[in-house]
């Protein structure tokens, strides 16, 4: 990014910045598609994105994370003192 000198009585916020032409790629309104189905727009250099997971789906945001890992840690203390679950 090239900057132009500032005058000194001139306020920062007042910068010009100039960018390169022709050397940026194209900037689009993405969409995101993820394999449960769910459908979102983001900016992006590519038109079409496709993902395995997203926010609607994966457990950490579902809620489904916690019982997981708790079912883990019961199973553990289990296996560890020898009880069963009948």
């Amino acid at each position: 990014m090239l900057r132009h000198s500032v005058p000194f009585n001139q306020k920062l916020s007042e910068e010009v910045k100039i960018m390169k032409e022709g050397i940026h790629p194209q900037y689009y309104q993405a969409t995101v598609t993820c394999n449960c189905g769910n459908t979102f727009v983001v900016g992006s250099t590519k038109k079409e994105i496709h993902v395995e997971v997203c926010s609607k789906c994966h457990p950490f945001y579902t809620g489904q994370q916690k019982a997981v890992a708790a079912r883990g840690r019961i199973e553990a203390f289990n296996k560890k003192y020898g009880l069963d679950n009948k």
